[in-house]
């Protein structure tokens, strides 16, 4: 039963790095130039969850500013709030499924030891 805690356990830690970076995208949703990033999960050789997290470079929206007499091009980010806000939601209930895991796994436990007891 020990590998399904640690695979449980490294599964949290994953889907919360993925949220961090997911609230890291949105935090900078307005910060000129800043380049979105994706977390994405694989398994690990011994059943563990492993997170790869990549920089997206896709240009973002480019607007105009005037500066004193000079018209100057910006390239905003490339951060996306549709996209952003439902990975940020399945990432929680994922997170949230992962720790019912373990609960249900303590309580059978618990169970268990009254039984033998």
């Amino acid at each position: 039963m020990i590998p399904i805690v640690n695979s449980t356990i490294s599964a949290l830690q994953a889907y919360k790095t993925r949220l961090g970076v997911t609230a890291d995208n949105i935090a900078n949703v307005n910060t000129d130039e800043f380049k979105k990033r994706r977390a994405s999960l694989k398994e690990g050789s011994n059943g563990d969850v492993q997170v790869d997290i990549n920089r997206v470079n896709t240009p973002g929206h480019l607007y105009q500013v005037i500066e004193g007499d000079q018209l100057f091009e910006k390239e905003g980010s490339n951060v996306n709030l549709e996209e952003e806000v439902p990975e940020m939601l399945v990432t929680q209930r994922s997170y949230e499924a992962n720790l019912t895991v373990l609960q249900t796994r303590d309580k059978m436990l618990g169970t268990l030891l009254d039984i033998i007891g």
